[in-house]
C-alpha cells in the first residue's frame, strides 16, 4: 500500500539547489545529438574535445530551457567510458546536482561514508571560477556537486559555443528535468533509501510496494526520496518476487547492474509537447483505450478534454495536491534500458500511483514482444 507524507523530516547537511545536468555515455556523441535536438527539441549549446585541448575524448552539451544534457563519447580504449559503454551501452553516467558549494558537499557526504567518485576541482579562467566534485551511488552512476555561481562563461572552462549549429525541430515545451529514476538490485532498496537519507539529508516521501504496482506475472516495490526543497526527487526501484521476470529485472540484466531506468522531463502543456514529440518521432508506450473508461469517476474534474488524453493516450492521476499528467517513451536505445517520462503538474507532488498499473502493463506488454517475460 502507498504511503505518501508531505512532512520533512530529514537533516540539509548541504544546500541543494536543483538538477544542475544529466551525463550521457553514448558511443557516438554527435549523432545522438541530432536524435535529442531533432527529436526531443533540444538545442546544440556548448562543446569540448581535441579542438578545445580535450584529447581523449568529446562532450556536446545541449539544452532546453533549464534541462541541460551532457553527452559524452570517449575518443580512445582507455578512457573510462569506453568500459562503460562495454558494459552498460547508451545511458546515464551522472546525475549532476547544483549547490553552493562543491567542495563542502563532496566533503560532508564523505564524511559519512560515500566514496570519491572524483575529488573537488575548482576550474578557472577568464569567466570566472567553476567547482565540480563527485561519489559514486548504486552501480556506476555518480552524482557530480557543480557550484558555478561564480562562472559567467557559456558552460564550463574549456567548453566553447555551439550556436553556429542549426538543428531546427518544432518547440516541445520541456521546461526543467522533474525527476530520474534509479533502479537497483532485489533487496537493496531500502540499502539505497538510508544512504540518500544518512549522506544526503534526504527524506523518503513515497513508498510503493507490491501490493501497488504488479501484473498476474509481476511487480515492484519503490521508494522516493527528495531534497528539502522539492527540487530534486530520486525514486529507487527495486523487482519484487512474480510468476515470470520483472520489468525491472530485464532492466537490470540488459544494463548489466543497477543505472537510471529514466528521466523525467516538465512541462506546462502536455498535450502541446506530446503531439509535437510524436511529430518529430518519438516513440511512446501505448495506453489501451479500456484505461480512458470511468476515468473522470477516478480523477475528477480534469482541465483538459478526458477524449483529447485519450487520443495522445495520456495518463492522468490526482492525489490529495491536484492532478498530473504523464507519458512514457519507449527505450531510446537498442537496449531495454533508458527511457523517458514527460509529465505535467496541476498540482500534484506525487508519481501518478494511479497510472502505475497502466504503465507497468504497457512495459510488460513490450517486453514480451522482446520475448524477455
Amino acid at each position: 500500500m502507498a504511503i505518501i507524507t508531505n512532512d520533512w523530516t530529514g537533516t540539509e547537511y548541504f544546500k541543494v539547489n536543483d538538477f544542475n545536468h544529466i551525463e550521457c555515455y553514448v558511443g557516438n556523441a554527435k549523432q545522438s545529438m541530432y536524435y535529442y535536438c531533432l527529436v526531443m527539441g533540444f538545442k546544440p549549446y556548448a562543446y569540448k574535445g581535441p579542438e578545445t585541448g580535450n584529447k581523449d575524448s568529446v562532450s556536446y552539451v545541449i539544452k532546453k530551457n533549464n534541462i541541460y544534457i551532457v553527452l559524452t563519447t570517449p575518443l580512445n580504449s582507455s578512457h573510462n567510458a569506453s568500459k562503460w559503454l562495454l558494459k552498460h551501452g547508451d545511458g546515464v553516467v551522472d546525475v549532476a546536482l547544483s549547490v553552493d558549494d562543491a567542495k563542502e558537499a563532496h566533503d560532508s557526504c564523505v564524511s559519512r561514508g560515500a566514496t570519491t567518485a572524483y575529488e573537488y576541482k575548482n576550474l578557472n579562467d577568464k569567466n570566472g571560477s567553476y567547482g565540480a566534485s563527485s561519489i559514486h551511488t548504486y552501480g556506476d552512476v555518480i552524482h557530480s556537486f557543480i557550484d558555478s555561481s561564480n562562472f559567467e562563461g557559456l558552460w564550463a572552462p574549456n567548453f566553447i559555443s555551439l550556436d553556429h549549429l542549426s538543428l531546427n525541430s518544432e518547440d516541445t515545451g520541456l521546461l526543467r528535468i522533474d525527476h530520474v529514476v534509479g533502479n537497483v538490485e532485489v533487496d537493496k532498496m531500502n540499502y539505497w533509501r538510508d544512504f540518500y537519507e544518512d549522506i544526503f539529508g534526504f527524506t523518503n516521501f513515497v513508498v510503493f510496494d507490491e501490493t501497488d504496482i504488479s501484473t498476474q506475472y509481476s511487480s515492484l516495490k519503490s521508494r522516493v526520496m527528495r531534497s528539502k526543497n522539492w527540487k530534486v526527487r530520486l525514486p529507487i526501484n527495486e523487482p519484487a518476487k512474480g510468476l515470470k521476470k520483472s520489468q525491472i529485472q530485464e532492466y537490470l540484466d540488459f544494463n548489466e547492474g543497477p543505472g537510471v531506468q529514466h528521466v523525467a522531463l516538465l512541462t506546462d502543456d502536455i498535450s502541446s509537447s506530446i503531439v509535437t514529440l510524436r511529430k518529430n518521432g518519438m516513440d511512446f508506450l501505448d495506453i489501451p483505450d479500456t484505461y480512458y473508461e470511468n476515468l473522470s469517476d477516478r480523477v475528477g474534474n480534469i482541465d483538459e478534454s478526458i477524449n483529447e488524453m485519450k487520443k495522445l493516450k495520456i495518463l492522468i492521476d490526482r492525489d490529495d495536491d491536484g492532478y498530473l499528467l504523464q507519458l512514457f517513451t519507449k527505450p531510446v536505445e537498442d537496449r531495454p534500458t533508458l527511457f523517458y517520462e514527460f509529465i505535467q503538474r496541476k498540482g500534484s507532488r506525487g508519481f501518478g500511483q494511479g497510472n502505475f498499473q497502466a504503465l507497468f502493463e504497457a512495459i510488460e506488454n513490450e517486453q514480451e514482444r522482446r520475448g524477455n517475460l
